[in-house]
């Protein structure tokens, strides 16, 4: 009986400790008004108690906006499930009476032009609050419901200074798809009493869990690439304000404390000023103050960097501000064990509200500074473009989708570019004018401008957190080049134009084509075969009437069609339209080269795809295939969790796609009997390896890397040794076969692919199994050990096997990478429409 009451009253300990009043958060020397509502009168629960969900926390910060004279809030865009991306504009009542005029006299810090003359003595300083851009990481969410209060009801002369003297942009939730998707869950499933067993079902979320965005996408890094609607909206806001300091609030391992930055020192990226370092550093000061006051233990300089631009709390960085990243200790639900004891979700969220007024107080003190650091950023950013020997860069593509998707990309970072006035030939590549663009260097983002297109092989430390190169040229597979000096004028740069490369389409009886060089070329396809339209594929060029059809263009009979010639021809005009996509048409089937009903034609049929998720399965490499098939391409798909998938029909697929990840609970005899039957698998990093376990797949694998010396290293560089092994985000040059199916629709062999991970694949014996390998030279940017380098060189990145009548495509790294690596789209997207018309006496 006496164990029961001690596990009782230990139970109602933790239920208390997860309930706190706003006691236990806000500071005791501040008075409240009384006419603000608090966020318990809003949302019906006091904060920490349950994990908000984002309709409540918009509720709230609406309530908030039309209570304080403090407060203004405005919708910036709205996500995939039609969530409102909103954020607060906070200051005093008399700054909102002239907010226009201070954001304009602001921006003017950023405009060398006119910096010069602004008066820093007496501008006030920007800062934007960004809370849980990752879902599952709710704290900071959460700890913006105390922040917007404290901001709107506090009375006193300390918060009348630091609202008179800033505007801060309060972002409440960064990921709102995401977060409320977390907080369903731990919400369901949390108990009376919270349980703090780590092995509870509330601290151990369904797959794929609250981390990500609705297509599983990580929006902490997508800011650079800026391809989801959540960072679209966000760098708008971003940009027409331009802060000071930006705040970036997320979650660690349970077992940790409380991390800000700086970061690693020797991990920081070159192109930052040191002066944003030192500025970070005095920051931190406020930081460590705060937290010693409340006890909370904390850490700086040991965990993380400021390398990749593309994170909330780097992004600032190459633009004139100070980012900041807050890492607290997760706690996965309502309360939970660690190595520091049980820790509550009150506290985590305190810790972040913590945080969030000593950075206010840091901006307050240090905002001529802040403001002072912003003008020399740019200024000096002139400057160093002047001292470059290279003066712009050119960049084009025969690839009008591609080329469009970049430069809406650098637009959305206020980069300038026009179109060259004539035909340029530079770094061994030639431009034309009418699919070419020139980024002049000297403007004020410079420094952006040369992370974009750096190809860094050097570092000073082996070890990243995320990844060590992402040259966006490379990426969007365009051709581009540095113009030096003497190369570089500014007559080359033109009036801004959009070229239209549709045709007018004229009505045809036999024949039209479909271009397949262009991005959304494979959209139209599906688009096809919706409207139940039959397809084939020139193996060979041909010609009619001097006009040039390489291998890939795709062929629309018109005879052979359900459908009548005014009907297919409606059809087309339409779908040339909607997709921007070259069509032509053809009067007769005799053609130079081969006529149109030679076998040289190969049929292509409809797609019906599956794409294994679920546990083991890599999320973010699902949810690319998602957004690329789905969102992009407008493509049908079945996403089934393998614990369907072994139970479930699956004659009527054509396709699985399997992504990197762990398959030990999928039934290899399944797979192996549809594959054998005609079935085509398109198989990455993992995926394929298993499927070679199984003895599904003929590719083979190299061993890792390893020190045959024997030699001793010191304990404590462990993990600097074994991290040095690792690839967590490269650039390598490879050489594709134009003429394999694979190939349709590229104009040049050398593909620029992403890899992050150190599974390689060896070339095949038969010549004709591996359509994409790796060069004998092939790092292009980033960090790779030289052991590692020894092994990717000429290894192969794409096979193909023939197992039955079905094929197994295999990749050796992701060619969809985080919706911005457009370059290999082709590849996969070819790899499904294609795999079956690959001859298998080429490919044994």
């Amino acid at each position: 009986m006496r164990t029961l009451l001690i596990i009782i009253g230990c139970l109602s300990f933790f239920h208390v400790q997860s309930q706190q009043d706003l006691t236990y958060y806000l500071p005791s020397s501040v008075t409240y008004s009384a006419d603000i509502p608090t966020p318990k009168e809003v949302i019906g629960h006091e904060v920490g108690e349950w994990h908000v969900s984002h309709d409540k926390l918009i509720k709230y910060m609406e309530t908030l906006a039309n209570t304080s004279d403090r407060i203004t809030i405005k919708e910036h865009g709205r996500t995939f499930e039609n969530r409102p991306i909103l954020s607060l504009t906070v200051t005093s009542a008399k700054n909102h009476q002239i907010l226009e005029k201070i954001r304009v006299e602001h921006l003017k810090l950023s405009d060398p032009n006119k910096s010069t003359t602004m008066d820093t003595e007496n501008m006030p300083l920007v800062v934007y609050l960004g809370y849980s851009v990752h879902g599952n990481e709710p704290s900071g969410s959460n700890a913006s419901l105390l922040v917007a209060y404290h901001l709107a009801a506090a009375q006193g002369d300390e918060i009348d200074e630091l609202l008179n003297n800033t505007i801060i942009i309060l972002d409440p939730s960064i990921n709102p798809d995401g977060l409320n998707r977390f907080a369903s869950w731990v919400n369901s499933t949390r108990n009376t009493n919270p349980v703090p067993d780590g092995n509870d079902i509330e601290h151990d979320e369904d797959w794929p869990g609250g981390r990500t965005n609705h297509y599983w996408f990580d929006l902490n890094r997508d800011w650079l690439p800026a391809q989801l609607p959540e960072s679209q909206a966000r760098l708008t806001n971003y940009h027409n304000w331009k802060p000071n300091i930006l705040t970036d609030h997320h979650e660690m391992g349970t077992n940790n404390t409380f991390f800000f930055q700086p970061g690693i020192p020797s991990r920081n990226n070159p192109l930052t000023p040191q002066k944003n370092y030192d500025l970070t550093g005095e920051i931190a000061k406020y930081h460590a103050k705060a937290f010693d006051k409340i006890g909370s233990l904390y850490y700086s300089k040991e965990s993380f960097d400021d390398f990749y631009y593309g994170k909330g709390s780097t992004y600032p960085d190459i633009n004139g501000s100070v980012g900041i990243l807050f890492e607290q200790a997760r706690v996965e639900g309502h309360v939970q064990e660690s190595d520091n004891g049980i820790i509550t979700f009150p506290f985590a969220v305190r810790n972040h509200f913590t945080a969030s007024l000593s950075t206010l107080e840091a901006g307050t003190n240090l905002r001529v500074d802040m403001l002072n650091y912003q003008r020399k950023f740019y200024k000096s950013a002139m400057t160093e473009s002047s001292n470059d020997t290279d003066k712009a860069y050119v960049i084009g593509s025969n690839d009008q989708h591609r080329l469009d998707a970049f430069l809406t990309m650098i637009e959305r970072h206020e980069i300038n570019f026009s179109p060259i006035t004539k035909n340029i030939n530079a770094g061994g590549k030639s431009f034309k004018k009418e699919s070419s663009y020139i980024i002049p260097l000297g403007q004020p983002q410079y420094r952006l401008i040369k992370s974009i297109f750096e190809r860094r092989t050097s570092f000073q430390d082996s070890l990243f957190y995320d990844v060590s190169a992402w040259n966006l040229g490379l990426a969007f597979g365009l051709d581009h080049t540095a113009l030096t000096g003497k190369q570089f004028q500014p007559s080359l740069s033109g009036a801004t134009k959009k070229v239209d490369k549709t045709t007018g389409l004229a009505k045809s009886d036999y024949a039209y084509t479909l271009d397949w060089s262009q991005y959304y070329s494979h959209k139209a396809m599906n688009m096809l075969h919706t409207k139940g339209i039959i397809t084939k594929v020139a193996l060979e060029a041909f010609e009619d009437n001097n006009r040039t059809y390489p291998r890939g263009t795709i062929l629309i009979p018109v005879g052979i069609q359900k459908q009548s010639s005014e009907q297919i021809h409606g059809v087309l005009k339409t779908i040339q339209k909607l997709c921007d996509v070259p069509m032509y048409s053809l009067k007769s089937g005799y053609t130079s080269g081969f006529n149109l009903g030679s076998p040289q034609f190969a049929l292509v049929r409809p797609q019906k795809i599956l794409l294994l998720v679920g546990d083991g399965v890599n999320s973010y490499d699902a949810g690319e295939v998602r957004h690329l098939i789905d969102y992009r391409m407008s493509m049908p798909m079945s996403s089934v969790n393998i614990s369907t998938f072994n139970r479930a029909n699956i004659s009527k697929y054509n396709t699985i796609i399997m992504v990197d990840g762990n398959y030990g609970s999928l039934k290899a005899d399944k797979v192996k009997n549809w594959v054998q039957s005609g079935g085509n698998i398109i198989a990455m990093k993992r995926a394929a390896k298993w499927l070679k376990d199984k003895g599904i797949n003929t590719a083979s694998f190299k061993k890792n890397a390893k020190d045959s010396t024997n030699r001793q290293f010191a304990y404590n560089d462990r993990n600097k040794i074994r991290g040095a092994q690792a690839i967590g985000g490269s650039i390598f040059e490879a050489k594709l076969d134009l003429t394999h199916p694979i190939g349709f629709g590229y104009s040049q062999d050398n593909i620029s692919v992403f890899r992050r991970g150190t599974l390689f694949m060896k070339k095949g014996r038969n010549p004709y199994v591996n359509p994409l390998v790796y060069t004998e030279n092939p790092l292009q940017a980033g960090y790779i050990s030289d052991e590692n380098l020894k092994l990717i060189k000429s290894s192969a990145v794409i096979n193909v096997s023939h197992f039955g009548s079905g094929r197994v495509i295999s990749f050796a790294d992701n060619p969809n990478f985080r919706a911005f690596w457009y370059g290999t789209n082709r590849l996969f997207l070819n790899s499904l429409y294609f795999a079956q018309i690959i001859d298998k006496g080429r490919t044994r």
